[in-house]
């Protein structure tokens, strides 16, 4: 670790120090970008009352609207506490490099599966293969014509 992550992670844990003063879980994030701070957030789970409202996510919509563009490529991620599963599906759904994070805790995230049921329906589930697969399809089709 070079020492602008260590500035980069030093910010990220006083912001998480701001959130556990406002009754918040401490955990906090930074994007950085070209070495400019482009989002800064800690969680508010609580004062929102919306349990997606985890300090990655927050930062994530932060420089989306900042850089126009759901697409963070080229950004770095620091955070307080290793990113749960929710908050991985996030970072990489929104293209960022690398995440660079302090405390790892080991959550036991195996309860997930027992509220996740494949549904055994062989009609619905061709009918939303289908949709995705027609989406993206038409998708291609029509980028193909801008190209020409």
């Amino acid at each position: 670790m070079d020492k602008i992550d260590i500035k980069y992670m030093s910010q990220t844990i006083k912001l998480a120090e701001k959130a556990y003063q406002n009754g918040e879980v401490p955990v906090a994030a930074l994007i950085v970008k070209d070495n400019k701070i482009i989002s800064k957030a800690y969680n508010k789970k609580e004062k929102d009352n919306i349990a997606l409202h985890h300090a990655e996510i927050v930062a994530i919509i932060k420089a989306s609207k900042k850089l126009k563009s759901w697409r963070l490529n080229g950004c770095t991620m620091y955070v307080s506490l290793e990113p749960c599963q929710m908050c991985v599906s996030a970072i990489i759904e929104a293209r960022i490099d690398k995440v660079i994070y302090g405390a790892k805790i080991n959550k036991n995230n195996e309860s997930i599966k027992t509220k996740m049921i494949h549904i055994d329906n062989i009609d619905l589930i061709n009918k939303s293969e289908k949709i995705i697969k027609n989406f993206f399809k038409e998708k291609r089709q029509y980028n193909r014509k801008e190209l020409l």
